[in-house]
This record gives structure tokens, C-alpha cells and sequence, in this order.
């Protein structure tokens, strides 16, 4: 059965933060994501989770200077021990928050970025990665890594299946998986039902979102229902994190997951 993650970044933003969990609760959900949790105590957001009865399935390492443009440490050469620290933090928020996953994003190539230079993010990011899932292991969470398309994230590091799982083989960690966000696959490769199968062993993590304005899952060129079908019958038992933009109100463009427990009541 398909289980679904509210995203607090995305939906719910007419409540303040700390409201949304309560609010995503009363419209069916049981699991809630987000990128950061680290503007709020854990404990704050662990209670938030308990009155509201719902679970913390993912979020990501500090990222850097997010406000300046940053989006990840994982490959950037010259910040590991930035790096180190972020998966530290990240792991004492995952353990106040019982939450089995975080997303270690990948960050920035220069705009100029030759040979050479990817190579060196490559093999940072290895390198990074090896020492964030060993730290994971220690605390029984897994370490995700995701493809990100380079039309909403020029330049990001990350941004093919083939190279996720590449990436994946060259860590060779258990705890290392993939998210797979069925958005980006579609903005940057199609073709989204044989990436499902063939990466399905290596999935920790689902996302979903319209395509190509990012908004409600029943808009645009993807058809989710024979998607999650096809997840079902894969054997899937994860959580799918709807990771998309309301066109209008949360509430008023839950219609498409009624078939998974959402409600528009009220």
C-alpha cells in the first residue's frame, strides 16, 4: 500500500512551520518531510510530531549557505570537515526525531567546470559519502543521495540516474540508497517506468510532483496512478514524499490522493 509524506517545505505553507505537521495530520497524512530542520530545536519538532501522531521520514544535511546559493557539501573539494560536521548534526536530529533517512545533497559544480574538476567532485563526493553512510551505519539510519534536474538546479553535481548508481557501486555501502524523484527523472531523462525497475533494489526514498510546473501529481505529463501501481507491484514498502507546489490552496489539490487517505474535508 502506498504510504504519503507531506512535504512542510511545499504544502501547507499557509500555516507557520511548526502548524503544518498538525495540519497534514488532518488531511490523512501520516508521514511528513522537509529540506531543514535545523532553524527549530529537535525536541520542538519531535513534540510536533507526537501530538500530531505522525512520522518524520527524511530530511537533508545542512547544505551550506543555502541563503547564498549553496545547495550541498557532499562533492565540493576543500569542505570535508564542513561536510563531516553537517552529517554529525544531521545524525543528532535523526535520532530526536526517530527519522531512518537523510538526504546528503550533493552541491555545485563551477560554472566553468572542466575534466578535471568533475573528476575532483567525483571522487570528493565518494569520499564523503563513504564516511557518511559508516556514521549512519552506527546510528541504523540509511544516507540518501538524489538526481536533481539542472533546469531548476544549474549546475548541480547530481543530475542522472546513471550516475546516482554509479556513485551508489563506488561507495558500496548498504546504507547508501537512492532517491528517486519521479520530477526530476522526468524533467531530465523520461522514460520513468523503466527507471522505476531497474533502480527499484536501489531505492530508499520516493518523491513525486507534477511535470513540468512542479504543482498537484494529477497535473501534467505523468501519469502517476500507473506509476504507483507499478510501485505497488513492485513490492515497494517505503514512503512517497509529495514534493510538488499547490496550484492553489494545500487542501483544495488533495483530490488525487484520495485513493491513498487524503481527504479535502474541511
Amino acid at each position: 500500500m502506498i504510504r504519503l509524506a507531506a512535504n512542510l517545505t511545499m504544502l501547507f505553507t499557509e500555516h507557520g512551520f511548526l502548524d503544518r505537521f498538525a495540519a497534514a495530520a488532518d488531511a490523512g497524512f501520516r508521514g511528513v518531510e522537509y529540506l531543514f530542520p535545523y532553524d527549530h530545536d529537535p525536541q520542538v519538532l519531535a513534540s510536533s510530531l507526537r501530538e500530531a501522531g505522525v512520522e518524520q521520514v527524511l530530511f537533508n544535511l545542512p547544505p551550506g549557505d543555502w541563503e547564498a546559493g549553496e545547495r550541498g557539501l557532499a562533492s565540493l573539494p576543500g569542505r570535508e570537515a564542513e561536510f563531516r560536521d553537517a552529517v554529525i548534526e544531521a545524525l543528532r536530529y535523526a535520532e530526536a526525531l526517530d527519522c531512518p533517512r537523510v538526504h546528503a545533497m550533493a552541491g555545485l559544480l563551477p560554472v566553468d567546470a572542466d575534466a578535471y574538476t568533475r573528476a575532483h567532485h567525483q571522487a570528493t563526493y565518494v569520499a564523503n559519502l563513504r564516511f557518511a553512510a559508516g556514521e549512519a551505519a552506527k546510528a541504523g539510519r540509511q544516507v540518501l543521495i538524489e538526481p536533481i534536474n539542472t533546469r531548476d538546479m544549474p549546475g548541480y553535481f547530481l543530475s542522472r540516474q546513471a550516475q546516482a548508481m554509479a556513485v551508489l557501486e563506488a561507495v558500496g555501502a548498504d546504507n547508501l540508497r537512492l532517491q528517486f524523484d519521479l520530477y526530476h527523472c522526468q524533467v531530465m531523462e523520461g522514460d520513468l517506468t523503466r527507471h522505476l525497475e531497474r533502480q527499484f533494489p536501489a531505492i530508499g526514498h520516493i518523491q513525486i510532483a507534477g511535470v513540468p510546473q512542479r504543482h498537484e501529481p494529477d497535473v501534467g505529463e505523468v501519469h502517476y496512478p500507473a506509476l504507483l501501481s507499478r510501485l505497488e507491484a513492485l513490492g515497494y514498502d517505503g514512503w512517497v514524499g509529495c514534493e510538488y507546489r499547490p496550484a492553489a490552496g494545500t487542501r483544495q489539490g488533495l483530490g488525487w490522493g484520495r485513493a491513498h487517505g487524503l481527504t479535502t474535508d474541511h
